[in-house]
């Protein structure tokens, strides 16, 4: 079997050190080169042809972003970022993923060579992953025309159907955006909608803070005991589990600490386990890509115990993982393109009126 072929681009010799030895370690992969600035590496993907690179954000004579915006339109290739635990760190990643990075690995700021060895198995998984992921061509923006400003049509509103309906979503690589593009065609009535994507300490905020300008409902990392409302979405802090509980007659979110559920924390099995539990009929499903099964056996449960369930189709998946294990554990009432799924909600909330409204 061909191994796949790495190219490393990091400003510091010791991490591309690291990095090569790490990827050079596994029997199905190979570092078939090392640059330390993107004008280097730009030569190397001409000539080398890799599979995968590993991008570090900040590096001189270019930065990892721009390098990644021009090779996304020139050359879309698989891109793994090795970020920084920073606040910076983190707003660079999550403008990486929107350009189409696949998916990204959190350096430490100290120890770095005992953190990055610690971090093979991840680093190692996810370049499995991105050599398999669907990449896409990065459109270069239209100009828009004088003194017009490009917007999406506000979605209509659903006239606050039901304060017992919650939107669950699951999402790991590829999810950042598959999730965004769902969340920024709601209403700002739109039921409650609660997240699962798979990401690390750190993160995640500034995810639910970049979501939050976006949309019109308005998006938080969730916090423990907190109510969950309508025109609200909630995202599962990174490195712990969220779940959907009943406190009166009303909805919380429940924030923990606990071991990591099919290898992952957050889970989206926690929080979907919780959905059939806690709101049952009055309960949608969203699975969307990423690699892997979480969530797929709590999905069956989801709809066995009264949801509707959406699962995203393998053309428009970066990673078909997590949506076709769920369709083949029979939890998926559609199969549809991501563009096609934040209108089906919003039908289907709508023709569903008055229906499963109360379980207290």
């Amino acid at each position: 079997m061909a191994k796949t072929r790495v190219i490393v681009v990091d400003d510091s010799a010791l991490v591309r050190g690291l990095l090569s030895e790490i990827i050079n370690r596994q029997p199905d992969m190979q570092c078939i080169g090392a640059a330390a600035d993107p004008l280097v590496a730009r030569e190397m993907i001409r000539n080398l042809n890799p599979d995968v690179i590993t991008l570090d954000v900040e590096m001189p004579r270019m930065d990892g972003i721009d390098f990644l915006s021009r090779l996304m339109r020139l050359r879309p290739m698989p891109v793994v970022m090795v970020s920084t635990l920073t606040e910076r760190g983190a707003e660079v990643t999550m403008k990486a993923l929107e350009l189409g990075a696949v998916d990204f690995v959190a350096k430490p700021k100290i120890g770095v060579s005992d953190g990055l060895r610690q971090l093979g198995e991840d680093i190692t998984d996810k370049i499995r992953t991105a050599a398999r992921a669907q990449v896409r061509r990065l459109s270069a923006p239209a100009p828009a025309a004088p003194g017009t400003v490009a917007a999406k049509p506000a979605p209509s509103s659903l006239g606050r159907l039901s304060t017992e309906k919650i939107l669950f979503i699951g999402a790991s690589t590829g999810g950042t955006e598959a999730t965004r593009e769902v969340l920024v065609n709601l209403p700002a009535d739109f039921p409650a909608v609660m997240i699962t994507q798979h990401m690390p300490p750190g993160f995640t905020k500034s995810y639910a803070a970049r979501l939050d300008s976006l949309c019109r409902i308005r998006v938080k990392e969730a916090s423990d005991g907190e109510r969950v409302i309508p025109g609200h979405a909630y995202i599962a802090p990174g490195g712990l589990h969220l779940s959907v509980e009943r406190s009166g007659a009303n909805y919380v979110a429940r924030v923990r600490d606990g071991e990591p559920v099919n290898r992952h924390k957050p889970s989206v099995e926690v929080l979907f386990d919780s959905a059939a539990r806690v709101v049952g009929p009055n309960a949608l499903g969203v699975m969307l890509t990423g690699m892997g099964a979480d969530g797929a056996r709590a999905m069956k449960t989801m709809r066995d115990a009264g949801s509707w369930n959406v699962c995203q189709d393998e053309a428009s998946c970066v990673v078909f993982g997590m949506p076709r294990e769920a369709i083949a554990h029979g939890a998926a009432h559609e199969v549809m393109p991501l563009t096609r799924i934040a209108p089906a909600l919003i039908e289907r909330l709508r023709s569903t009126a008055g229906l499963h409204t109360s379980r207290v």
